[in-house]
């Protein structure tokens, strides 16, 4: 079979075509487009290119310049049979036989299987005596997996197994008009107004604690507060947050009553004469008056409630 009875058989694939050369002796004949000369001699001359990759060009430019495949091995010092699996790799795959074919690489050892069993044990109750799971408790109970592919299956889910979560729902049926309307007030107040954003922390208490300083045996002193106190009873921190300005104006009270609470108002209201207040309150019994006497005698004040159950809103509760 030589090289003229292939020219006449047209119908055969490219792959029988090339095994037909193989078998029969003969170099894979390469013929390249404008294209793609122009591509092998840029890897060839380009400083960046890897050297493998300029070294197939080179060998594909030589094969189809004529050259036989011995020739082309002497030229670059390459064994015969790597000419040949590159010219004959760039038969069929142009360009794209030239790069290194994927490689099977280690067998995968903990599958998506794996993954599944180890989210699906969080479902489960720990062991007995436990109250939540840890990666060692999960890993002994999977029993073919190890401790560190638990954790690594853990942090790719962004799992944390000693973070506490909790939340708070809402129940105000007119939450999105209250919420609305305090967020307003945080983002374009009234013109010339104050808002102040207000709420107390009752049973604080008010410990007395010796410090000082504590001589060592070796010399050294630490500085630091003995763990005995005397006790002051509590008290009941009232706060104002002034929104604009990050300011916070407080007062302590024995008790948390309406009469403390109109205390610290009248405090307030002396504090920012002839302007107009817009106070943000949870809903608390003593913030909302029985009847509106107070309120008549301070008509440039105004209350806005936040939604129960949404405490959050009113952001003296975060300072």
């Amino acid at each position: 079979m030589g090289q003229g009875t292939l020219e006449l058989v047209p119908t055969y694939n490219k792959s029988l075509l090339m095994y037909t050369q193989a078998m029969a002796g003969v170099a894979t004949r390469i013929h390249l487009t404008e294209e793609e000369r122009s591509t092998l001699e840029t890897w060839v001359r380009r400083t960046t290119t890897e050297q493998h990759r300029a070294q197939r060009a080179h060998m594909v430019l030589e094969a189809a310049s004529g050259k036989t495949t011995k020739e082309i091995a002497s030229r670059l010092r390459v064994r015969r049979a790597t000419v040949s699996t590159w010219r004959t790799r760039f038969a069929k795959d142009r360009l794209a036989g030239l790069a290194d074919a994927p490689r099977p690489g280690k067998p995968v050892t903990y599958d998506e299987g794996t993954e599944r069993r180890i989210l699906w044990k969080l479902d489960e109750p720990p062991p007995a005596g436990y109250s939540i799971w840890t990666g060692r408790l999960m890993a002994q109970a999977l029993g073919d997996v190890p401790v560190h592919h638990v954790w690594q299956v853990l942090r790719k889910h962004g799992v944390h197994l000693q973070r506490r979560r909790s939340w708070c729902v809402s129940t105000d049926p007119e939450f999105v008009q209250k919420a609305a309307d305090v967020v307003a007030l945080y983002l374009d107040p009234p013109e010339n107004a104050v808002v102040l954003s207000v709420d107390e922390k009752p049973a604080i208490q008010a410990l007395e604690r010796a410090q000082g300083w504590l001589r060592l045996p070796n010399g050294q002193a630490l500085r630091g507060f003995n763990h005995e106190y005397k006790w002051h009873g509590t008290t009941t921190l009232f706060a104002a947050l002034e929104v604009a300005k990050g300011t916070v104006t407080v007062g302590h009270y024995r008790r948390r009553r309406r009469k403390e609470f109109l205390d610290f108002m009248n405090r307030l209201v002396a504090q920012y004469p002839d302007q107009e207040l817009h106070v943000i309150l949870d809903n608390l019994s003593t913030h909302k008056p029985k009847h509106d006497r107070w309120m008549a005698l301070h008509p440039h004040l105004h209350f806005h409630y936040t939604p129960t159950h949404a405490s959050w809103l009113n952001q003296i509760e975060v300072w």
